[in-house]
């Protein structure tokens, strides 16, 4: 019998670097080699320092033992990929995939994929986003050079596929929702998750989680927070994610509007083995945001079974179907507080934790596998 194995090379982040990059990219080689022979190809750097506004770009967690991952991408060094792309081409891959979500990535990817194609090797890109959140110099022209030696494209949301065929109006492209983060391991009871944080059983939590960037709308959720009906219903904030852009707006929001006792801030990194804590500790996960194409977040909440609260931008409506497994609403203060109102006084916890459980099965990993092999077949 013929060895139907495809020798696939992933480009991107992965360990040591952290965040939801890496575990996407890991957890997608994971369910690929299933079935065929997977490494990735990942940083030796990623950022350079002045476009990296995080504490730290590195994982704390123990390396993973079961995947092939090599150290090897300059991101800003020409002459690195020559090196990488040659090495690329020499391996022979059958099939290349790339994740692609800013801009400045595209000179160095969209290179080693020029340099490392050959005629029957196919790129597969999967687009995190085409427009990034916030624009910079040059960001046509890259993401231009970018999608040019790729042959196929998975988009996450309706949005991200929109702003691709403005740039690519015929090339093949799958529309795959961004699959469950099912790697933060088995849900916890709400009272153990309490305990582990220290909050307080018997009251309603929310939780903001993720990096703290402007077009996430934290500010927006403070504010929600500071509305009459909260106050009433008692409802408290976890914030738990590391500041990438300065703190203080937020500090003076929380100041301004006395809501210190109320908003609790966990601001530094979460570490893989903590994640479910947050997740189970809270009632309702709230995504407040001014301008989205998918998250993360989201998978993460469904994979820990717990109801949304999300705002009607970009791909965010397309994961959370209004009044089914969360509420949709408008990207300002007062229409939040509202949807969290409305969860909390109609006590829907229980009918929206049963169609979450329904509505992540169309989520798998093996379907963006398989998705990946059609379209590299075609």
């Amino acid at each position: 019998m013929a060895n139907t194995k495809k020798k696939i090379l992933i480009l991107g982040t992965a360990y040591p670097f952290r965040g939801g990059l890496a575990a996407y990219n890991e957890r997608l080689a994971e369910e690929l080699q299933l079935t065929d022979d997977v490494e990735i190809f990942t940083f030796t750097v990623q950022y350079p320092g002045f476009l990296f506004p995080g504490k730290s770009q590195y994982s704390t967690d123990p390396p993973p033992q079961h995947l092939r991952i090599k150290r090897l991408i300059n991101s800003v060094n020409p002459l690195n990929w020559l090196i990488v792309g040659r090495k690329i081409r020499k391996m022979k891959p059958d099939i290349i995939i790339t994740k692609y979500w800013l801009p400045v990535m595209g000179p160095a990817l969209g290179t080693l994929l020029r340099l490392g194609k050959r005629r029957n090797t196919k790129v597969i890109a999967v687009l995190d986003n085409v427009v990034p959140h916030e624009k910079r110099p040059g960001d046509v022209a890259f993401t231009k050079y970018f999608l040019k030696p790729v042959d196929a494209f998975i988009a996450m949301s309706q949005s991200v596929l929109d702003d691709l065929r403005v740039f690519e109006p015929t090339k093949k492209a799958s529309l795959i929702p961004h699959p469950i983060y099912d790697n933060y391991g088995t849900p916890i009871s709400k009272a153990a998750a309490r305990q582990r944080l220290q909050l307080q059983p018997g009251k309603r939590y929310i939780l903001f989680f993720g990096f703290i960037r402007q077009y996430k709308g934290l500010d927006l959720l403070l504010k929600a927070m500071a509305d009459e009906r909260m106050k009433k219903l008692d409802v408290h904030a976890i914030v738990a994610g590391e500041y990438y852009e300065d703190a203080a707006p937020y500090l003076q929001l929380l100041e301004e509007l006395q809501l210190g006792d109320r908003v609790l801030m966990h601001t530094d990194f979460i570490p893989t083995e903590a994640v479910k804590n947050y997740f189970c500790a809270a009632d309702l996960v709230v995504q407040p945001y001014k301008s989205a194409t998918q998250s993360g977040i989201s998978q993460i909440a469904y994979h820990f079974e717990k109801p949304m609260v999300v705002t009607r931008v970009g791909g965010l409506v397309e994961m959370v179907p209004d009044g089914v497994v969360g509420f949709q609403c408008d990207p300002e203060p007062a229409a939040i507080a509202a949807a969290i109102e409305k969860y909390f006084v109609d006590n829907r916890e229980a009918d929206m934790t049963a169609a979450l459980q329904l509505e992540k099965q169309q989520y798998s990993w093996s379907r963006l596998a398989r998705e990946i092999h059609t379209l590299a077949a075609s």
